[in-house]
């Protein structure tokens, strides 16, 4: 399996834990859900488009929708005023996403969440597989290979010395964020690391230790992303 910026995204866990040059480069790009970002369950969150073609709009709106057939929230597109989660398509800005509620401390009228490779030429494949992964952090969902339930064995140079490489061109310091960072326990709820996540990363076996474990690039909510999070927002 190849690095494709385009497999990886970054997921803002605050508004300022990124250095002004990692935001200017936000492109190359079960489960376990941050507690400090859970939405109160039942919870009405507004979400508005920045830009996009009319008929891309739809598209994305018709498949985020699917995590609230699963999780108690209710999503309200709205076309104006004021909005939790903000969506704009800035090409070459990568696809990208804060997680849960932290949307809410990001001001007017800046975006909360990127697709900077969708198209409405996009294939329905991609685009619900980039959808379904960013709406994943939008309800509050990490990056399953940063789950401290079951720590990944890195092949710590292997990985930085593909993400540093084009496309990506990563410094040390994002590659610690997005791939080696794990969360404390206590900071999550979180059910065995499930390879087939929504929210997991490609993973080749060059990446780990003695190749011991690898993911594909998932593009459907697996039965445990299903479980997990109709558990955590129950109707």
């Amino acid at each position: 399996m190849s690095v494709n910026e385009s497999y990886y995204c970054f997921c803002l866990t605050q508004p300022d834990n990124l250095s002004e040059e990692d935001k200017l480069r936000l492109a190359s790009h079960k489960a376990a859900l941050l507690l400090g970002s859970k939405w109160e369950v039942g919870e009405t969150i507004t979400i508005r488009f920045l830009e996009g073609h009319p008929d891309l709009c739809e598209r994305v709106k018709r498949v985020a929708l699917e995590w609230t057939y699963l999780a108690n929230l209710n999503f309200d597109f709205v076309s104006e005023g004021p909005s939790d989660i903000r969506i704009a398509f800035q090409q070459g800005n990568g696809s990208w996403s804060y997680l849960g509620t932290v949307c809410r401390t990001i001001d007017e009228p800046e975006p909360t969440m990127n697709y900077g490779w969708l198209t409405p030429d996009s294939s329905e494949e991609e685009l619900r597989r980039v959808v379904l992964h960013e709406f994943g952090h939008a309800v509050g969902l990490i990056h399953e290979h940063q789950n401290p339930k079951e720590g990944i064995r890195w092949n710590r140079s292997a990985v930085i010395n593909d993400l540093s490489r084009p496309p990506n061109r990563w410094n040390e310091a994002t590659i610690e964020n997005n791939m080696f960072k794990q969360y404390r326990p206590r900071e999550v709820v979180a059910t065995d690391v499930d390879p087939i996540s929504i929210m997991m990363y490609p993973i080749p076996r060059t990446w780990t230790e003695n190749g011991y474990f690898s993911a594909g690039l998932n593009g459907e909510l697996s039965e445990s992303d299903k479980a997990f999070i109709a558990e955590n927002y129950p109707r």
